[in-house]
């Protein structure tokens, strides 16, 4: 009689892994999700503004100084039609420190009070009421567009260390377009990049070690000096970890056009809230400067309606 033991079996084969699960409503992701997907931000107030600088440094005139002002706001990738609340999620960061609040509770915010009904938001008035009840600071709703007096009053709040939020036309590089407000988006601007005169920056400033001809605010004085002849916006918005750096003339006039809803997105089954008089009532010529609640007593002239 053998002693030896059996062959065993071959083992079985594998089994299939299960098919993934579907979630009701879910879709695929968006092309700027699929970018955004396992990578970071670059963190810092001058960090990535520098970056950028350098890659268009032949750009930017010689006969001027420039000076940049910036203050981090973390990145978020917008789910959907969420490009304002988003930008508004973003924007309370350089307000509230911990930030206690969570993008869902913004977003329950805006559904309950009636200003979305998916997340869009197509009134700066109603941006302006949303901000001050979720991050609890004092929301400036400046409107007659974004040049003349409104434009200094942009350059000084970016240059004190505090955000704006701003609807405009995006192009498919994130850039400002005139598509008439089919493409209505927003953004949150945390800094700015201004080209002076010659010699009208002094004592405040420091030069940049990468950038020689760049000067950083040493103690990050509110800009209170003489005429800017150039204006760049630093601004992040939710299709894109990263900031972009655009012309204020040119986001000045996106941002006056804004006049109808894309006709497909109207078209589309879709409910939306539109404030009375359409896009144009909405958003054409506004935006919304955000303070902190301790600011309001430094300057009592600003007000939540500024014509």
């Amino acid at each position: 009689m053998s002693t030896e033991s059996p062959t065993p079996p071959p083992p079985l084969p594998p089994t299939a892994p299960p098919p993934p699960v579907v979630l009701p409503g879910s879709s695929k992701k968006k092309l700027y999700q699929a970018i955004a997907e396992g990578k970071s931000p670059v963190v810092g107030d001058h960090k990535e503004a520098q970056l950028l600088l350098r890659q268009r440094e032949g750009s930017f005139r010689q006969d001027l100084q420039w000076a940049l002002f910036n203050k981090y706001v973390p990145s978020l990738i917008q789910d959907g039609p969420q490009c304002g609340l988003v930008a508004l999620w973003m924007a309370a960061h350089l307000l509230q420190h911990p930030l206690a609040m969570s993008m869902e509770s913004v977003v329950h915010t805006a559904m309950q009070r009636g200003y979305t009904a998916q997340g869009e938001v197509f009134s700066a008035r109603d941006m302006a009421l949303l901000a001050e009840e979720v991050c609890g600071c004092h929301a400036e709703h400046l409107s007659g567009g974004m040049g003349g007096d409104n434009s200094s009053r942009i350059v000084r709040h970016l240059s004190a260390g505090l955000p704006v939020l701003i609807p405009y036309d995006e192009d498919f590089n994130h850039e400002p377009c005139l598509r008439s407000g089919h493409r209505a988006h927003w953004a949150v601007a945390s800094g700015i990049l201004l080209g002076v005169a010659q010699g009208t920056l002094k004592g405040h400033f420091q030069a940049d070690p990468a950038l020689p001809w760049l000067l950083l605010p040493r103690d990050a004085p509110c800009w209170q000096g003489a005429a800017v002849e150039e204006v760049y916006i630093l601004a992040k918005q939710g299709k894109s970890l990263r900031y972009q750096l655009w012309p204020l003339e040119a986001l000045e006039r996106s941002n006056s056009q804004l006049r109808e809803m894309d006709p497909k997105r109207a078209a589309d089954g879709t409910a939306y809230v539109l404030p009375q008089g359409g896009l144009q009532v909405g958003l054409a010529g506004q935006a919304v400067l955000l303070h902190r609640q301790t600011d309001r007593d430094v300057n009592p002239a600003q007000s939540t309606e500024q014509d």
